[in-house]
C-alpha cells in the first residue's frame, strides 16, 4: 500500500496481494489509484472528466462456435427459428435501430455477434451463401457501411477473434473495435469443466494475438477482464501484465473494461457466485496501477448494482456504451441507468459525464493512421475538433462511404525524386513521430537482443561441405546452419560448392532484364522500421504519379528496349483498391507489349481489404487488368518472431504465403526474396529459405510454375530507423552476403534454379563476388530506383547494358538479356535496348515534366 500511495511501479507479487486489500486497505489503494488517474484526466486536457458513449446495441447473430459455460448471449439455430428469427439480424432489422438511435442523438452502433458461427452451424453458411457472403466477416463489413451511409452512427465492432486480414478488411469500415481478453489462464481454457473448455476462440495466446494485430493494424481497441470466472489473483495479475505489454508495444489498447462476473439461470455456471463488489474495486484500483494515468478504465454501470461512486473513487474515467434504446444483450437482466441519473450520480462524485466517441479522444486527434480516411468525414462530423469528444449537439445522419481517390490522379510531391535522389539527395528533414509510428522502442531492444549476435554452431562442416556437394537435397537442418556459419576456407569452399551447382543447374550464362521501376507513391501509413522510402503526405520527399505519368514512363521506357515495368508503392491511405487495377491498365493501354510486374503481397492484401475482395478474387481482377506477375517482396524474413520487430503493421508471413500461393494457382508467377542482415540470425535465413522450397514444391506437384527466382537483398542500415534507434546492426558483413548466396543456391536446388544478387545494394565488386558464389543473374537496369537510394545505397538508381555486362566481366562470365521469365528476348526488343544501352540519359532532365 505504501509503494503504491507513493507512486512506485508495482511488480506482479505486490499485485496479487494488492488485489485482497478490504476494507480501510481497500479504501487507502483506491484512493491512490484515484490521483493516478486524476493526473491522467489532467495530462489528457479533461480533468473532472467521466466519458460514456450513448450507442445502440446490434446483435448481428447470436451463433457461435465457442461454448463459454456463462454465456446467455449466444444460442443455436433451432432457438433461433422458434422465436421468428433469423441467423443473422437483417440489413433491415439492424438499420432500424440504428435510425431510432440516430434519432435519439446515439453516435455508436455497437456491433457485437458470435466468433464464426459458420464454421459451427450449417445454417448460418446458408444463410451466408444465400445473401452473398463469404463469411461472417464480410457481411460484418456490408452492414458496416451501410450503417454509415444511411444513419450515421459509427460503427464498434465486437466481432470476436479477427486475423491480421481480417483487421485490414474491417478498418476501412469502422474507427474502433474490441474484443475482451477475458483471461490468461490457460486452465479456464485447456481444462475440462472450466469456463472456457471447447471454445477454441477463449485460448489466451490466441486472444493476445489479436491484441497486437490490432496495434500493428493501427485499430483503436478495447479490451478487458472478466473476473471471478475461476482465475487465481496471480492469474488475473498476470492478464493485467500482458494487457499492459500490449498496449507499451503498440499504442493500440483505447480503453480497459473490468466487467465482474454474474451468473445466470441455464448456463453451467449458475451456481458459482458473483465477483463482489469490494473484489471489483480493488481489481479496478490494482489495474489503474498498472496501466498508469494514460490508461482508460471503464466498469459496466448496470453491473454495479448502483454502487457508482466505488467505481469512481477506485480510479475509472468511463462507463462505456449506453443506450437509450436497446438492452445490454450480454447481460440482458440488467438495464442500462438513464443518463441524466448516470450524469448526477457521476456529478456527485465530483466528475463531469461528457459523451465520447466510439473511438477515445487520443485517437480521434491522432487521425491517421488511426482513422482511416474514409471514415475520417463520419467521424469529423460528430466530434468537437478541440477535444476529440464527441458533439453533443452534432446531427447525426448519414455520409457516403467510398473509396476515395482525391490526390491520386494528379500528380503530388517531389515526382522527379528518382533522378534528384542520384544529383541532390533527398531533403535533410527526418520523421519526429518514431515513438507513434514505430511503436516502443524499449520493447523492440529487448526482443530483438537475442539476434543482434548470431550464435555459433559446431556441427563438423567438412560433412557438411561433403553432402551439399553430393546431394544438397538431403543436407539436414543442423548442417545447412554450420554452413550458413562457415567462414575462412569452409566459406570458400561452399561458394565453390555452389558455384558449380549452378554451372550444373543453369550454365554460365549470366542473365540480366532491361527493365524500369516505377514506384508510383513513396507515401505510406504501414509503419515498416527498417523502410526510409516511406514518407506521410507532408514530408518534403512525398509524391504520387498520375496514371499519365506511370503510362509516360512506361512508354520512355519500351522506346529504349524494356521489355518490362516493376511497379511498387507505398500503401497511402488514399489509395483506392482499384487504383492498382487502374495503373496495370494504364500501362497495357499505351504499351500492350509491356510485361507487367507488379504489387507486392502487402500490396495485393491492401487492395484486397480496401475493395472488400478476397485475395483469389482481387488478383483474378488484376490480371485482367493487365497484371501479370508480382514481385515476392515485403517478405523480409518469413518468420513473425522476426517481422514484428522489423514492421509495425506489415502482413504476418503466413498472408505472404497465401498471397504468392493463390498468386501461383491462377497462372501468376511470382519473384521471392529475403532481406537479412539486421536483426535476424542464420537459423532465421535457414527457415526462410526452406519455406520458399516447400511453396515452390506444392506448386510443382499442383502443376502450376510458381517463383521465377530468389532475390537476395542485404539490408541498408544507413537511414533506417530500426538501425538509428541501436536496435538493427549495420546490414550484412561480405561473409554473411558469400554464405547467404551460397546457401540459396544449395537450399533452393533444384526447385529454384535462378539465384539474383542486387547491384543496387552491393554494387559491381560486390556484385561480381556473389556471381562466383552461386548467382546467375544481375537482376534489372532499372532505369530509376529510389527505395535502396532512400534507404542510404551508394550504388546509383541505374545502370546501363553495358553496365551490368562489365559486371558479368568481372567475374568471368558471358552475359545474355532476358525476359521476365527468364524466356529469350525478341530481336526487336533486343536492337532497341542494345541501341539505347538500356537507359534513359537524354530523357533524365525531363521525366519530372
Amino acid at each position: 500500500l505504501r509503494r503504491a500511495r507513493d507512486g512506485v511501479a508495482l511488480d506482479a507479487t505486490e499485485a496479487a496481494v494488492l488485489l485482497q486489500a478490504r476494507g480501510d486497505d481497500l479504501a487507502d489503494l483506491a484512493a491512490s489509484a484515484a490521483r493516478v488517474r486524476d493526473a491522467g484526466l489532467e495530462a489528457a486536457g479533461r480533468p473532472g472528466v467521466i466519458t460514456y458513449s450513448k450507442s445502440v446495441f446490434i446483435p448481428l447473430t447470436r451463433l457461435c462456435r465457442d461454448k463459454c459455460h456463462y454465456c446467455t448471449f449466444v444460442t443455436v439455430p433451432g432457438k433461433l427459428r422458434r422465436e421468428g428469427h433469423g441467423m443473422f439480424m437483417s440489413p433491415d432489422e439492424v438499420l432500424d435501430v440504428a435510425r431510432r438511435g440516430a434519432e435519439l442523438g446515439c453516435k455508436e452502433a455497437l456491433i457485437t455477434l458470435g466468433d464464426k458461427p459458420e464454421d459451427r452451424w450449417p445454417e448460418a453458411r446458408e444463410w451466408l451463401d444465400a445473401h452473398g457472403y463469404d463469411d461472417t466477416i464480410a457481411y460484418v463489413r456490408a452492414i458496416s457501411i451501410r450503417i454509415l451511409e444511411e444513419t450515421g452512427l459509427l460503427p464498434h465492432l465486437n466481432p470476436g477473434v479477427l486475423s491480421w486480414t481480417d483487421f485490414q478488411r474491417l478498418k476501412p469500415v469502422a474507427p474502433s473495435m474490441g474484443m475482451m481478453l477475458e483471461t490468461t489462464a490457460e486452465r479456464l481454457w485447456s481444462e475440462p469443466g472450466m469456463p472456457h473448455y471447447g471454445s477454441p476462440d477463449k485460448e489466451p495466446a490466441v486472444r493476445l494475438r489479436v491484441l497486437e494485430d490490432a496495434g500493428r493494424s493501427s485499430v483503436p481497441f478495447t479490451s478487458g477482464l472478466l473476473i471471478g470466472i475461476g482465475e487465481s489473483y496471480e492469474e488475473r495479475v498476470e492478464s493485467l501484465f500482458a494487457l499492459r505489454r500490449v498496449a507499451r508495444a503498440y499504442h493500440g489498447i483505447q480503453e480497459l473494461i473490468i466487467q465482474n462476473f454474474r451468473a445466470k439461470p441455464d448456463t453451467a455456471m449458475r451456481g458459482m457466485p458473483d465477483a463482489d463488489l469490494d473484489e471489483l474495486v480493488a481489481t479496478v484500483a490494482v489495474a489503474r496501477h498498472i496501466m498508469g494515468p494514460a490508461g482508460n478504465l471503464q466498469a459496466p454501470p448496470n453491473l454495479v448494482d448502483g454502487e457508482y461512486a466505488r467505481l469512481i473513487g477506485a480510479g475509472i474515467d468511463d462507463w462505456g456504451g449506453v443506450s437509450p434504446v436497446t438492452i445490454d444483450h450480454v447481460n440482458p437482466e440488467k438495464p442500462w441507468p438513464r443518463l441524466d441519473e448516470l450524469a448526477a450520480q457521476s456529478a456527485a462524485a465530483g466528475f463531469e459525464l461528457r459523451e465520447r466517441l466510439c473511438a477515445y479522444p487520443e485517437f480521434v486527434q491522432r487521425g491517421e493512421p488511426w482513422m482511416d480516411p474514409r471514415l475520417l468525414p463520419h467521424v469529423t462530423a460528430l466530434a468537437d475538433p478541440e477535444t476529440g469528444l464527441a458533439r453533443e449537439d452534432a446531427t447525426v445522419e448519414g455520409r457516403p462511404w467510398q473509396e476515395p481517390d482525391e490526390g491520386y490522379i494528379a500528380p503530388v510531391g517531389r515526382t522527379d525524386l528518382h533522378r534528384t535522389i542520384d544529383t541532390e539527395g533527398r531533403t535533410g528533414d527526418r520523421r519526429d513521430d518514431f515513438d507513434e509510428v514505430y511503436g516502443d522502442w524499449d520493447d523492440l531492444r529487448e526482443r530483438a537482443k537475442p539476434g543482434m549476435v548470431p550464435e555459433r554452431i559446431d556441427t563438423d562442416v567438412r560433412a557438411a561441405l561433403s553432402q551439399a556437394a553430393d546431394d544438397p537435397t538431403k543436407l539436414t537442418d543442423d548442417e545447412a546452419l554450420a554452413l550458413l556459419h562457415a567462414d575462412g576456407p569452409a566459406l570458400d569452399a561452399l561458394c565453390r560448392t555452389a558455384d558449380d551447382l549452378r554451372r550444373e543447374t543453369v550454365g554460365d550464362d549470366v542473365t540480366y532484364i532491361v527493365t524500369r521501376n516505377i514506384n508510383f507513391t513513396n507515401v505510406c501509413y504501414t509503419g515498416c522500421r527498417f523502410c526510409a522510402f516511406a514518407q506521410r503526405r507532408t514530408d518534403a520527399d512525398a509524391y504520387t504519379l498520375s496514371l499519365d505519368q506511370v503510362a509516360d514512363r512506361a512508354q520512355q521506357a519500351w522506346d529504349v528496349g524494356a521489355t518490362e515495368v516493376c511497379m511498387q508503392g507505398g500503401i497511402h491511405p488514399d489509395l483506392p483498391g482499384t487504383a492498382y487495377f487502374d495503373i496495370a491498365r494504364a500501362v497495357k493501354e499505351r504499351v500492350p507489349g509491356m510485361h507487367v510486374h507488379a504489387f507486392s503481397p502487402m500490396e495485393v492484401v491492401n487492395g484486397a481489404s480496401r475493395t472488400g475482395l478476397s485475395i483469389r478474387e482481387w488478383l483474378t481482377a488484376a490480371k485482367e487488368a493487365g497484371l501479370d506477375t508480382i514481385p515476392g517482396t515485403a517478405a523480409e524474413i518469413l518468420d513473425d518472431e522476426v517481422r514484428w520487430i522489423l514492421t509495425k503493421g506489415k502482413l504476418p508471413a503466413a498472408t505472404w504465403v497465401e498471397v504468392v500461393e493463390t498468386a501461383h494457382e491462377l497462372g501468376i508467377r511470382s519473384s521471392s526474396t529475403m532481406m537479412y542482415g539486421h536483426v535476424d540470425q542464420p537459423r532465421h535465413w535457414l527457415g526462410h529459405l526452406r519455406l520458399l522450397a516447400d511453396i515452390q514444391r506444392k506448386a510443382e506437384a499442383k502443376g502450376v510454375e510458381g517463383f521465377t527466382e530468389f532475390v537476395t537483398l542485404p539490408f541498408i542500415h544507413t537511414n533506417a530507423p530500426v538501425y538509428l534507434a541501436g536496435i538493427a546492426r549495420s546490414g550484412p558483413s561480405t561473409r554473411d552476403n558469400r554464405a547467404v548466396t551460397a546457401m540459396a543456391r544449395v537450399l533452393l536446388h533444384p526447385h529454384i534454379p535462378n539465384i539474383q544478387t542486387s547491384w543496387v545494394k552491393l554494387g559491381t565488386e560486390g556484385a561480381a563476388e556473389m556471381l562466383r558464389s552461386g548467382a546467375n543473374d544481375l537482376g534489372g537496369t532499372l532505369m530509376e530506383e529510389t527505395i535502396s537510394r532512400m534507404a542510404g545505397s551508394s550504388y546509383g538508381s541505374y545502370r546501363s547494358i553495358q553496365d551490368l555486362i562489365a559486371i558479368a566481366d568481372e567475374a568471368g562470365r558471358p552475359a545474355r538479356v532476358r525476359t521476365t521469365t527468364y524466356g529469350p528476348v525478341s530481336e526487336e526488343r533486343s536492337a532497341a535496348a542494345h541501341a539505347s544501352d538500356g537507359h534513359l540519359p537524354e530523357l533524365l532532365p525531363v521525366l519530372g515534366d
